[in-house]
């Protein structure tokens, strides 16, 4: 399967910084706003970008490996915390109120079977990856199946009139299938040694900690290092993590904006990233997460994000506490009077 990403063409890059720096401001005085608002026009090829339908969109799935001890929480808690998105009581759920973002939650290989529920979207690939200590985790046949199951749910919301998405997920383990990941698509040579991308993910003490780094050095000898991206997926990922790639991919094959949240998040788009490198010009970074494997990534990419707040929940909501900004960012530069508009004398005027 192959996407079809073309890169924002950048005709419109000089009309946008000047109208930038035409607004009654000293230039630059937005600070990063100013950079973001250019990123929008130039996504959506217009001197006037909208937000339109923003969206989060939740992956869930689990992981085999969590039952070899990997996390601090048991692996039914995947499935009660989906519940909870599902009865709007989790962090996710509060913030996409607040901030006034649709919200789809996608069981995408979760070990429960839920059925038809509102706000749920059934893309299950199984009941959980397998044990990648013992095995792969998935089939290359479920690698693609994930991935374009990915992308129909990203076109089905830009079908829908969204063109910004955000991502989040949830999955008892994913924190290691994330440094897993992360080491074999960035590398020692990238700062992404498996000791520095493997944190405490949801709260492991420091002999959890040595634990969670032996079993994943376990198995980095038994499936090897792939630098391949659908290979690595293979190995080491999470069905929620695969879905979540695919997505990505579709989205901006739409050219929507992308939203992206913390250290899961950002595995899954260095998944999507080394499948289609054109994708990273539609990503918008909204934080830096507590999980040390996350400044990796970050760097790899050559990225500062919007915020620092020292967030490791997950679940999208460093993306939606983003949002704001960039609505912030395009609504600066729909709304706000320019020198000329104002009447007011630029600089040395």
């Amino acid at each position: 399967m192959t996407f079809q990403i073309c890169a924002p063409a950048r005709t419109l890059a000089a009309d946008l910084q000047q109208r930038i720096d035409n607004k009654t401001k000293p230039q630059g005085a937005l600070g990063r706003l100013e950079p973001l608002a250019l990123q929008l026009g130039l996504i959506q090829q217009t001197l006037s970008p909208e937000i339109r339908r923003p969206h989060i969109m939740v992956f869930a799935g689990d992981h085999g490996a969590a039952r070899a001890g990997i996390s601090a929480f048991p692996q039914d808690v995947t499935w009660q915390m989906v519940e909870n998105f599902l009865a709007g009581g989790a962090a996710i759920n509060v913030f996409s109120r607040q901030m006034g973002l649709g919200l789809t939650v996608i069981d995408c290989g979760v070990n429960h079977e839920f059925g038809q529920r509102p706000g749920l979207v059934n893309a299950k690939l199984g009941p959980g990856t397998e044990n990648y200590l013992e095995q792969a985790a998935m089939s290359a046949e479920q690698c693609e199946a994930a991935l374009a199951r990915g992308r129909e749910l990203a076109h089905a919301l830009a079908a829908n009139g969204c063109n910004l998405v955000g991502f989040g997920e949830m999955g008892i383990g994913n924190t290691a299938s994330a440094s897993l990941l992360t080491h074999c698509l960035i590398g020692e040579g990238g700062g992404a040694d498996l000791v520095t991308v493997t944190g405490r993910g949801t709260g492991l003490d420091d002999a959890g900690l040595v634990r969670k780094r032996e079993l994943l050095g376990q198995a980095l000898a038994r499936g090897g290092r792939p630098t391949d991206p659908r290979a690595a997926l293979a190995e080491y990922g999470g069905f929620e993590i695969a879905v979540m790639a695919g997505a990505m991919l579709g989205a901006a094959e739409k050219r929507m904006t992308l939203l992206i949240d913390g250290f899961i998040v950002t595995s899954a788009l260095l998944v999507a990233h080394a499948i289609t490198p054109e994708i990273l010009d539609y990503c918008v970074f909204a934080h830096r997460s507590k999980e040390p494997g996350h400044t990796a990534q970050l760097k790899h990419f050559s990225v500062d994000p919007l915020m620092e707040l020292d967030l490791r929940l997950g679940e999208g909501t460093g993306a939606a506490l983003a949002f704001p900004l960039v609505q912030a960012a395009a609504n600066f530069l729909n709304e706000m009077a320019s020198f000329e508009s104002a009447s007011i004398s630029g600089k040395d005027d």
